[in-house]
């Protein structure tokens, strides 16, 4: 059965039965009908992804795998704040009038900074460090730009991934301010499963391990019942997950170039509400 699976379902347990109610608080999150979306949470939530044993997607219910890589391609290979360069419409709720939800995600990425180098913006700064110094351990990423949070429409909730190379291997640290467990836990597991993998093939390197860490892991109130459903069903194995091999050049991948072979899933009949 699949690991991500066993990972959810512990994490879940946990948080139900010994989290903590925010339902004495004011919090800004709130339902389509106006009404304030409370959570149960748990502090400081860490999971681990071998990427050589299994591709982590769930099995309890569907993961929406081309959304999820149409997403992680906008942020991190187009570097868009724009919904109007997205094939979904899962950040219609922050976006403005023009489609744009401010200084955020891809735009934080694509700001350049002079280096002895060079000149390099977040993402080819990762590149290049790769491929010329391996062994570096100042690989990273950070989106959460004090400067710019007043112009952003949506705080950036996975903020940071640290990179590390161990021998031919490629780990990452993703890490990740709150996490709504429910309807993106798994979708941020995906995708930053997926942006290890194709940092690791355009670097010659294999990809490793995944470390999640969730500084504020929580279910809302009208997920409870939903997510109490979920956990009770018996996982499938995980599928195999292929990339296609011929791409060295992480700005070539596309939605089509990775293909998941025997994903069976339970399917889910109720809609997940998403708080805003």
């Amino acid at each position: 059965m699949s690991k991500a699976d066993l990972i959810f379902i512990s994490n879940c347990k946990d948080i139900l039965e010994n989290g903590v109610w925010d339902t004495d608080l004011e919090v800004r999150p709130h339902w389509d009908d106006g009404t304030p979306a409370h959570t149960v949470k748990k502090f400081g939530i860490v999971n681990r992804y071998n990427l050589q044993e299994e591709f982590p997607i769930l099995t309890l219910r569907r993961t929406a795998f081309k959304s999820c890589i149409d997403e992680i391609l906008w942020i991190w290979q187009k570097k868009s704040n724009n919904i109007h360069d997205l094939n979904s419409h899962i950040w219609d709720s922050w976006a403005d009038e023009s489609g744009s939800i401010g200084k955020a995600y891809g735009y934080q990425l694509a700001q350049k900074s002079i280096y002895a180098e060079g000149e390099f913006d977040q993402v080819d700064r990762v590149l290049y460090d790769l491929r010329h110094h391996p062994a570096s351990r100042r690989i990273l990423t950070n989106l959460y730009n004090f400067r710019d949070l007043h112009e952003m429409n949506l705080y950036p909730c996975a903020y940071s991934m640290t990179f590390n190379v161990s021998g031919d291997t490629l780990n990452g640290i993703l890490n990740q301010r709150s996490n709504d467990v429910l309807t993106a836990n798994n979708w941020n597991v995906v995708q930053y499963a997926v942006l290890l993998m194709m940092f690791a093939q355009v670097s010659g390197l294999k990809a490793g391990e995944l470390v999640h860490v969730i500084a504020d892991a929580h279910i809302y109130d009208r997920h409870v019942d939903i997510v109490k459903e979920i956990i009770e069903r018996e996982p499938y194995p995980a599928p195999k997950l292929t990339v296609d091999p011929d791409i060295k050049n992480f700005y070539d991948f596309r939605v089509d170039s990775f293909k998941l072979e025997n994903y069976e899933y339970h399917p889910l009949d109720k809609k997940i509400p998403v708080a805003i």
